[in-house]
């Protein structure tokens, strides 16, 4: 019998893909990264180091739910974004990152074998995080013919009587989609009839790449029918992960929402994780967020701009159309296919990731960052664009 748990038993056998590129790289060949979604190694603006220290800096005032003066200056920022609602700090909690969050959550809604709802494609870093909390996760699919936006009969059909939580991701993460008002109040309706928490996931909220009045900026002090968890954090909001703070709104209604706080303090109680410096440093961090915000779209727009023209007229590849976040999908032919794609492009010195990664399905994807520094995304678009015709034609 093994001294360890199955839970910590992950896959760890690498894939033809890590493979090729650990051959390339221990070759030293040259390789242009189009999967970099560190936005502290692209060249975007970061904060001075001067903000983290001080005096309070090293002082210890441990506050289950975070400082109250980090939450308050939070509540100020998020509530004085565009369409947003005034938050109450008290409605706050502070963690060391939407992980973390997520796994009190999984704590505070599920018990062992109990299902959470996630949306595929999407973050591969769900099955992880659940099944380390001895939760499962249930996809449910979101339809290319609805731009991979939310379907909520999908999400009806996916549901068993072991689940508890549905979460969405707004705007999806890698498919660019911002949630609707009309798709947030069907599911608002389904998760109140079914007794279901819905878990909102915004850290890409900000990056949103054109207005559009129908969207939901954030599900945050909203008036509505079930418990309510919305979670972003300072690695995609000021684009500084290194610096482990995340957040994490309670909302719904009173009674159910006061039950909730009250027992993820004590959760939060327990680990304690978020530092001090980083907590004493937020408001100086949230007023640095606007800066890389406005630097991280342009980036965004700009290589989305010059990936669009880099597509020939008769390609058999397309950009899919999205909404906003920091990531393009490119929509390939079936065969070769993703893997055969990325071999190629890895060939060629261009490194994209397959949709399989994101669990796409009806189709063949390739996920590339747009956060990529424009000199290395451009000259990489000339080989994309060969290698995938030449792909095509091989066929």
């Amino acid at each position: 019998m093994s001294p360890f748990a199955s839970r910590t038993d992950f896959p760890r056998e690498p894939n033809p893909l890590s493979q090729a590129l650990a051959a390339r790289r221990a070759a030293a060949l040259p390789l242009r990264d189009l999967t970099c979604s560190n936005p502290t190694q692209v060249g975007l603006p970061l904060p001075s180091p001067a903000v983290l220290t001080g005096a309070a800096a090293l002082c210890y005032a441990p506050e289950p739910q975070g400082l109250l003066a980090a939450r308050e200056a939070l509540a100020g920022y998020l509530g004085a974004l565009p369409g947003a609602l005034p938050l109450d700090p008290a409605h706050l909690l502070l963690s060391a990152s939407t992980s973390e969050s997520y796994a009190w959550l999984f704590k505070l809604l599920c018990e062992p074998g109990d299902e959470v709802l996630v949306p595929a494609p999407g973050y591969p870093l769900f099955e992880h995080l659940a099944r380390l909390e001895g939760v499962h996760v249930r996809p449910y699919r979101l339809p290319l013919a609805h731009g991979f936006g939310l379907d909520v009969g999908a999400v009806a059909r996916a549901l068993t009587s072991r689940s508890r939580a549905v979460v969405v991701v707004n705007p999806g993460n890698p498919t660019g989609h911002f949630l609707q008002e009309e798709e947030l109040a069907q599911l608002a309706a389904l998760c109140a009839a079914r007794g279901l928490a819905l878990v909102s996931d915004e850290v890409f909220a900000p990056f949103a790449w054109e207005p559009s009045a129908p969207r939901v900026g954030s599900v945050a002090g909203r008036a509505l029918p079930m418990p309510t968890f919305c979670l972003s954090g300072l690695s995609k909001v000021a684009g500084l992960p290194g610096l482990k703070l995340g957040w994490l709104h309670v909302g719904g209604p009173a009674a159910l929402r006061d039950e909730a706080l009250a027992r993820l303090e004590w959760v939060a109680d327990t680990f304690l994780s978020v530092n001090a410096p980083v907590q004493q440093a937020l408001p100086a961090l949230l007023a640095h967020a606007p800066a890389f915000q406005q630097a991280a779209l342009a980036r965004v727009r700009g290589n989305l701009q010059a990936l669009r023209a880099a597509r020939p007229a008769s390609a058999s590849w397309d950009v899919v159309p999205a909404q906003g976040g920091w990531s393009a999908l490119l929509r390939i032919p079936r065969a070769p296919g993703e893997e055969a794609a990325c071999l190629a492009l890895l060939e060629a010195g261009v490194q994209v990731q397959p949709g399989y990664f994101y669990d796409f399905a009806g189709g063949a994807f390739l996920v590339l960052s747009l956060l990529t520094p424009p000199e290395d995304f451009q000259s990489a678009l000339p080989l994309l664009s060969g290698v995938l015709a030449h792909a095509v034609r091989a066929d």
